[in-house]
């Protein structure tokens, strides 16, 4: 199973929420959102690498997720991590989901952002 249908499945049965697919121009971007008054707390995309500052044109899926900033530099300088695509880059980290950053190190920072969009 592919890293992102990981994520995916993670957040139905962990939170019990389901994606949705807001953006016309892009119906295969996806967000998450806490059910019980709209506020996304996940959002996942594909990209093409240079958007994230790469090297490349290759396409990525990648996850949004809100993070403590007290802990968002140290996420930055690990492989897999950037800083937030489309998002308040001082709250919102970019996470490449090509399997260079374990679902175990995942998880937890979904479980942040569901919690400070609470």
């Amino acid at each position: 199973m592919k890293i992102k249908d990981q994520v995916l499945e993670y957040i139905k049965t962990e939170y019990g929420e389901e994606i949705t697919f807001p953006f016309k121009k892009f119906p295969e971007d996806g967000v998450f959102r806490h059910s019980d008054h709209g506020k996304w707390f996940a959002l996942i995309m594909t990209i093409t690498a240079d958007k994230i500052g790469l090297d490349s044109n290759e396409k990525l899926d990648i996850l949004d997720v809100k993070v403590d900033p007290e802990i968002l530099g140290s996420l930055r300088k690990d492989e897999g991590f950037y800083p937030g695509y489309h998002m308040n880059k001082d709250y919102w980290i970019t996470i490449v989901l090509d399997g260079t950053v374990s679902l175990d190190k995942i998880t937890p920072l979904i479980d942040m952002s569901f919690e400070l969009t609470k």
